[in-house]
């Protein structure tokens, strides 16, 4: 057998069987391979750490959040790779067996079309790509009666905005959301408006509305820890009275025009346990839970999160 044909069975026998439907170029180099020198050239024969990607959903639309799984060869390595996507960098968070996960926000003031995501760890980095469909998101007419304002106050505006950027390295829920309130459905994701016949440029209907009887329960949706109360006495007169709800690395709900509040700063909630009640404070027309969830600062379409187990 030839040096070069020994080589390369060497080689061969090192390489772990990786998924089918993963598909990551380069994955394996030789490295200073001298093939003048067989005991060395095999010693060196083996691969560097590489990195495998995952991304789900497999056809993502328009308000879908994003899975990035990286998984790394290296058993030793502690260091979490970084993703980049729509020019904005997002951490990794451990997920378990060597793996990695980013969760990324697409909303309906996005492009759809085929986008570009930069996996970096380890001194290497991987460009792949994923084609996010377009989706139709319904216009709605809105006429806000007097005394009723589209304009947070400072406040209230710094408190949320701090909120929405949370980005905790704990997680803290499991699996599927659950609904935070038995009403129906009365006004879905995306939905874009006119207020009082001008249209809201730039906005879209950031959660979903809950058309449940006044003083009928909120629950939380999943485990987390409050990290927003919020009073309409106390300026908070677009969200009304509010709770937010910090799931975990970069994963926030937020619970608005609430007539009651059972909860604190700082309290940690199961699912299911009951945090408010609906009402009709704030910027709102008739007695509604509205629940916003968000992915690292940006509102995305909670019906996956309702339906699909996440780790």
């Amino acid at each position: 057998m030839t040096i070069d044909r020994l080589l390369m069975t060497r080689f061969t026998t090192l390489l772990p069987s990786f998924p089918k439907d993963v598909a990551v170029p380069r994955l394996y180099k030789f490295v200073g391979l001298n093939v003048g020198i067989a005991a060395s050239a095999i010693a060196l024969a083996t691969p560097l750490a590489a990195m495998q990607v995952q991304i789900k959903p497999a056809s993502p639309k328009l308000g879908d959040t994003l899975s990035v799984v990286v998984r790394s060869d290296n058993p030793g390595s502690s260091a979490a790779p970084t993703v980049r996507f729509k020019d904005k960098t997002y951490s990794t968070f451990p997920i378990g067996n060597n793996r990695f996960r980013a969760l990324l926000p697409t909303t309906p003031l996005d492009s759809p079309g085929t986008w570009q995501i930069q996996v970096s760890g380890e001194g290497k980095s991987e460009k792949l790509t994923v084609k996010v469909s377009n989706r139709r998101f319904p216009i709605q007419r809105i006429n806000l009666p007097p005394g009723k304002s589209r304009n947070a106050t400072e406040t209230e505006r710094q408190q949320v905005r701090a909120f929405k950027a949370l980005v905790t390295p704990q997680k803290y829920w499991s699996g599927s959301f659950i609904a935070p309130n038995k009403g129906r459905r009365s006004t879905g994701f995306g939905v874009r408006r006119y207020y009082n016949g001008k249209f809201a440029k730039d906005y879209y209907h950031r959660g979903v509305d809950y058309a449940g009887g006044f003083g009928s329960l909120v629950v939380a949706p999943a485990a987390g820890r409050v990290a927003l109360v919020g009073r309409e006495s106390e300026g908070f007169r677009v969200h009304g009275n509010v709770v937010g709800v910090d799931h975990g690395q970069g994963v926030v709900s937020i619970f608005m025009h609430l007539s009651k509040i059972k909860v604190k700063e700082g309290d940690l909630v199961k699912p299911g346990q009951a945090i408010g009640a609906i009402g009709s404070t704030g910027a709102s027309t008739g007695p509604h839970l509205h629940w916003g969830l968000y992915v690292q600062g940006e509102s995305i379409d909670p019906a996956s999160w309702l339906s699909a187990g996440w780790e």
